[in-house]
C-alpha cells in the first residue's frame, strides 16, 4: 500500500518536470517566432485582443456577469491595443504598460471574487480565465523580447541618450541591457545546461 503511494508521488514529480520543460520549450519557440516575424505577430496579437473584446460583448448580450468585471475587462483590452501601437518597442515604465499591469491584477481580483460567490462549472471558469484574462497578456509577455534584434531607426520612440545623436552607436551601447523572455531562456540555457566543448582535430 505505502509503496504504491510512494510511486504515485514519484510519478507526479516526473510529470510536473516534463510539463515544465514542455512549457519552457514552447515559450522559447514562440519567442523565437515573434522575434523573426514581428509584423505578423503584431497582427495576431491585435486580432486576439479584438476577439477578446468580442467575448466581452457576448457576455453583455448573453450572460449575467457584473458590469464592473466587463468594463474592467474591456478597458484592459483597450490598453493592450494602445501598447500595440508601438510594437515591437515596449517601454515598461510607460503609463499604458503600468495601467495594463494594474488592470490585469484588478481583473483577476474581480474574477476571483465573482466566481467564488456564483457557481459556474470549472470548464466555464477556465474558459473565462484563459480567453479573457491570460491569452493577450501572455502573448505580450512572450513578445517582450521582439525588440532586442530590431535594427535601429530614427523613428524609435525612446529618446537618444548621451551627447552624441548617432542612432547606431546609441543602439549598440544599449544592446547589453536585454530583459526579454528569450534573453532569460538564453541565460538559463548557458548557466544551467552543460556546455559542450568542440574538439579540434
Amino acid at each position: 500500500m505505502w509503496f504504491f503511494y510512494l510511486l504515485s508521488w514519484l510519478s507526479t514529480t516526473i510529470q510536473v518536470c516534463f510539463i515544465t520543460l514542455a512549457v519552457a520549450a514552447g515559450l522559447y519557440y514562440l519567442a523565437e517566432l515573434v522575434e523573426e516575424f514581428t509584423v505578423i505577430s503584431k497582427k495576431i496579437i491585435t486580432w486576439m485582443t479584438l476577439a477578446t473584446i468580442i467575448c466581452y460583448i457576448g457576455f453583455i448580450l448573453f450572460e449575467d456577469l457584473p458590469k464592473t468585471l466587463i468594463i474592467c475587462g474591456i478597458s484592459s483590452q483597450v490598453t493592450h491595443l494602445l501598447i500595440l501601437q508601438t510594437f515591437p518597442f515596449f517601454t515598461i515604465t510607460s503609463p499604458t504598460f503600468i495601467v495594463a499591469v494594474i488592470l490585469l491584477f484588478v481583473n483577476h481580483y474581480l474574477a476571483f471574487d465573482y466566481f467564488s460567490s456564483v457557481y459556474h462549472p470549472f470548464s466555464e471558469v477556465m474558459a473565462y480565465f484563459t480567453l479573457c484574462l491570460w491569452l493577450v497578456p501572455c502573448a505580450l509577455f512572450v513578445s517582450l523580447s521582439a525588440n532586442e534584434n530590431i535594427l535601429p531607426t530614427v523613428a524609435e520612440t525612446r529618446p537618444l541618450l548621451g551627447n552624441d545623436n548617432d542612432v547606431v552607436s546609441n543602439y549598440f551601447s544599449r544592446r547589453c541591457k536585454k530583459y526579454g523572455l528569450l534573453s532569460f531562456f538564453n541565460y538559463a540555457k548557458e548557466s544551467v545546461l552543460p556546455q559542450r566543448s568542440k574538439k579540434a582535430f
